[in-house]
C-alpha cells in the first residue's frame, strides 16, 4: 500500500494534482482513496463533485463511533474513492489532526494507493499522517518568481518541505505546475532540481485555461477533457508515477 501527502505552498495546484493523479491510478485499474487533509480549507470535495456530501472527514473526527466508509464515496468520472472535508464552520472547530491519522489507519488497507491533499505551506493538519505514509509530492509552481531566482526559490520552497519528508523517511518526488513562461527552460529547471537536491521530478502540468472547467464540472482535467494540454501531461507523469510507486 502507498500512502502519499501531497504538499506546497497555495496555489501551486495541490489538490488539482491530487485529483488527477488519483485519478490516473484509478484509472489504471488502482483502488484508490483521496482523503482531503486540509482540515480548515477544504477543497478536494469540489474536485470530485462531493462538497455537499453527508458524511465527511470532518464527521469522523467529530464522532469516533461512524464507521469511515460512510464518508468514502466513489466518483462516478473516474473511480477514484474519495473522502471529501466539510466546509461548515461548525464542523471545523474543535479538531484534532491527530485523529486523522486514526482515520486513515481504519481504512488504508482497503486501498493500493491513498493520496493525503494537505494545506497550503508546512502542513501541520497532516504532518501526523507524515507517520503512516512512505511517498511525498511537492507541488511547485515555477511561474511566481523570476527564472534567474528559481535555484533561490527551490532552497526556500521544495527544501523546507523536502526537509519534513526526510525526517519521515519519504521517498520525495516533485510535480511542476501551471507551466507558462518557463517552459523553454524546464530541461535546465528539472536539472537544479534533479541534480542539486537529489529529488525526482515526476512530471510538469502546462498551464491550461480547462483545468478551472473541469473544477466547476466536478470532474478532474484527466477525464473531463482528456486530450487537453494539462490532461496529456498529467497522463505522463501518472505513467511515471506508477512506475515510481510499484516498479
Amino acid at each position: 500500500m502507498a500512502l502519499i501527502v501531497v504538499t506546497g505552498r497555495g496555489g501551486a495546484g495541490k489538490t488539482t494534482t491530487t485529483a488527477n493523479l488519483s485519478a490516473y491510478l484509478a484509472m489504471s485499474e488502482y483502488r484508490v482513496l483521496a482523503v482531503d487533509g486540509d482540515l480548515y480549507l477544504p477543497n478536494l470535495g469540489f474536485h470530485f463533485a462531493l462538497d455537499t456530501v453527508k458524511y465527511t472527514v470532518h464527521s469522523l473526527m467529530k464522532n469516533p463511533d461512524i464507521d469511515p466508509e460512510w464518508a468514502v464515496y466513489r466518483h462516478p468520472e473516474t473511480g477514484v474513492h474519495v473522502m471529501p472535508g466539510s466546509t461548515r464552520l461548525q464542523d471545523v472547530l474543535g479538531i484534532s489532526p491527530r485523529r486523522l491519522v486514526e482515520i486513515l489507519d481504519r481504512v488504508k488497507y482497503k486501498f493500493g494507493v491513498v493520496f493525503v491533499d494537505s494545506p497550503t505551506g508546512i502542513p501541520f493538519d497532516t504532518l501526523p499522517t507524515f507517520e503512516l505514509a512512505n511517498y511525498q509530492i511537492i507541488v511547485v509552481e515555477i511561474e511566481r518568481s523570476p527564472i534567474y531566482s528559481f535555484e533561490v526559490m527551490v532552497k526556500n520552497e521544495i527544501e523546507k518541505l523536502k526537509a519534513l519528508g526526510e525526517r519521515y523517511n519519504l521517498n520525495i518526488g516533485v510535480v511542476l505546475n501551471k507551466v507558462r513562461e518557463s517552459e523553454d527552460v524546464m530541461d535546465k529547471i528539472i536539472e537544479v532540481i534533479e541534480d542539486d537536491l537529489n529529488v525526482p521530478v515526476l512530471g510538469w502540468i502546462p498551464f491550461d485555461n480547462v483545468v478551472p472547467e473541469s473544477i466547476n464540472a466536478g470532474i478532474p482535467v484527466l477525464r473531463y477533457a482528456p486530450k487537453s494540454d494539462a490532461a496529456l501531461a498529467f497522463m505522463e507523469t501518472g505513467k511515471v508515477l506508477e512506475e515510481w510507486l510499484f516498479g
